[in-house]
């Protein structure tokens, strides 16, 4: 053997500290959800329009889809543990930066530091996995997914109150002390998981070249898709600059020792699917959390409703309670029923679900409804895959495997809110500069018809499956 490994039995966690990992997850979870309903009041306090309103929000994605996947591996390498508390270190600056952030400017920043908190996901499921049996292991994982959910559905409902009583620098504040009280206690209750001992080092061409690719797409994506766009020259430039770095991270992943993705792991039919219908799901997802709080926001002297901060945040929190409990269950679901029937389940709501809310948005009670709907499908959907691929694959591949997953998210979830900003932004009306009612209901119907998408993708695979 090339590489030779030292293996230590780690002990086994019980329900205490499966409880500080996921209670660290809730505070995660509170601090990356704060910006959804407060959105509105950040564009107006900030005076900027939705496609750079909905760049507030994916400033924190752009950075977890770079660092997840380096995290996953550096976790699987060095202990997950270790890279975890590293990690919330750097989300407790950022969650402190923005609750002193004067400008935009400022509060982007805190938001790029705040953005690790990603690869929070996959450094949990590794030590699940190392410290649990394999079916033991799925159930857990839902259980962290559900209360990283259940931590949006906290930042919904005190959001508003604080940015209103208070101010909004108050939402990443409060959040952010929570996560250092929490990250203390995962210290003291989580056994260190032995790290993986090899003769090879790190792969860090690929570790950059990946990198590099994930921020030049996630960088031109906000960018084509912002107010005005990019002439066909530009964005044609940033495809051929994303391509490029692909295709070298690629061709060194293919000649690495030890690579920092093993890429047949990634040509296996399980992997590829997941990752397409998570980011099919995903991108419907995106779309729906940027659209209900603008539509609730609009004045209620059109089409709109005038909901102030913790208006949205109230109509918001039961698709945040529908969301965490999906989640709670998506491990369930793929144990029990496979992926692949809760992905078909889950599609058709949304798309139902979505199309019917293109006719159907002149109450509150309507849009609330939807929220609960689609969070519920898409939870229990992308938690199932999830779920899935963190037992399908050996251990030691368990962080890197479950943070590209978790990119793979990251990323539809931010496609799906710059495709939604950019529909409002292209149909606005000349006289008041706000989004058009059929802006909006082209938008839900795009939505619906992304997530449809995921029926295709089942019925591609189920043929190569059975050829």
């Amino acid at each position: 053997m090339a590489a030779s490994e030292t293996v230590i039995s780690p002990v086994r966690i019980g329900r205490w500290s499966i409880g500080a990992l996921g209670i660290l997850a809730l505070s995660l979870g509170t601090l990356q959800s704060v910006v959804e309903p407060a959105l509105p009041l950040l564009q107006r306090e900030l005076d900027v329009s939705p496609s750079e309103g909905a760049l507030i929000g994916n400033t924190l994605l752009i950075t977890g889809a770079v660092v997840t996947p380096v995290a996953g591996k550096l976790g699987d390498r060095f202990g997950g543990k270790r890279v975890l508390v590293w990690l919330m270190a750097v989300v407790s600056a950022g969650g402190l930066l923005a609750s002193l952030a004067p400008n935009l400017p400022v509060l982007l920043l805190g938001q790029v530091l705040q953005g690790v908190m990603v690869g929070a996901l996959p450094l949990s499921f590794i030590l699940v996995r190392k410290h649990l049996p394999a079916r033991e292991s799925q159930v857990a994982i839902g259980v962290v997914v559900a209360l990283f959910t259940g931590g949006g559905m906290a930042g919904m409902l005190f959001a508003g109150p604080l940015a209103e009583t208070l101010s909004w620098h108050w939402m990443f504040a409060l959040p952010t002390i929570l996560i250092i009280a929490t990250t203390l206690v995962v210290m003291w209750l989580m056994p260190h998981d032995p790290p993986i001992r090899t003769d090879h080092g790190i792969d860090w061409p690929g570790v950059v070249l990946l990198s590099g690719t994930l921020l030049a797409f996630m960088l031109g994506l906000v960018t084509v898709t912002r107010e005005g766009g990019l002439p066909p020259l530009a964005v044609g430039a940033i495809a051929v600059v994303v391509i490029a770095l692909a295709s070298g991270w690629v061709a060194v992943e293919r000649r690495a020792a030890s690579p920092m993705v093993d890429l047949r792991m990634l040509a296996r039919p399980a992997m590829r699917n997941a990752f397409v219908l998570t980011f099919v799901i995903t991108t419907s997802s995106g779309m729906v959390v940027f659209l209900l709080p603008q539509l609730f926001g609009l004045s209620a002297d059109g089409y709109g409703f005038g909901a102030d901060t913790t208006d949205i945040g109230l109509l918001l929190l039961p698709g945040a309670i529908a969301g965490a409990l999906s989640d709670s269950v998506g491990g369930i679901a793929a144990r029990r029923f496979g992926p692949r029937l809760v992905v078909v389940l889950g599609t058709v709501v949304t798309t139902a679900t979505m199309i019917a809310l293109a006719s159907l948005h002149s109450a509150e009670w309507q849009l609330s409804l939807a929220k609960v709907l689609t969070a519920l499908a898409a939870g229990v959907a992308t938690t199932a895959l999830l779920a899935g691929i963190a037992t399908a694959v050996d251990a030691k591949d368990t962080g890197i495997a479950t943070s590209l997953l978790v990119v793979t998210r990251v990323i539809g979830v931010a496609l799906g809110a710059q495709l939604g900003a950019a529909i409002l932004d292209a149909r606005t009306d000349s006289l008041t500069g706000l989004p058009t009612e059929s802006a909006f209901a082209t938008g839900f119907v795009v939505a619906g018809l992304v997530a449809a998408l995921s029926l295709i993708v089942v019925r591609i695979t189920s043929k190569e499956a059975h050829a």
